[in-house]
């Protein structure tokens, strides 16, 4: 299965299946599964914790902490996308909708002629930041 060819359904179908073949569903309410997504991302953080932002993007270079970085991420979408299977949110509707809020509420910045922003070597990077 790879991303270019696979519908967010196949994946959403996969874990449910996953899930129902060993009994687990029961303990699947959206409660237990934002709690299970918050201890998955906290073992996706601590694989880069400590990392300077130039490590950080080597990090996948090296085979093992490819699969490390690879499993936890699996982990992290196998959560989000039975969240979304069990709260009855499509998620592809949620992205594109979510998406439309943020270029409104982050305008991409005019382009000036011989200065690039954004990307690796310029300005902007991501949304402003409060504190």
């Amino acid at each position: 299965m790879a991303d270019a060819t696979t519908p967010v359904a196949a994946h959403k179908d996969a874990i449910r299946r996953f899930a129902a073949e060993r009994g687990w569903e029961p303990y699947h309410s959206p409660k237990n599964l934002v709690l299970a997504l918050a201890s998955e991302v906290g073992e996706l953080c601590e694989l880069f914790r400590w990392l300077t932002p130039a490590e950080s993007r080597r990090a996948a270079d090296d085979p093992a902490k490819r699969e490390a970085i690879a499993d936890e991420l699996a982990d992290v979408a196998n959560i989000v996308f039975l969240l979304s299977a069990h709260t009855g949110i499509d998620l592809t509707e949620a992205i594109r909708a979510k998406m439309a809020k943020n270029a409104v509420k982050y305008p991409a910045p005019a382009k000036r002629a011989g200065r690039g922003r954004g990307g690796r070597t310029g300005g902007g990077g991501g949304p402003p930041r409060s504190g």
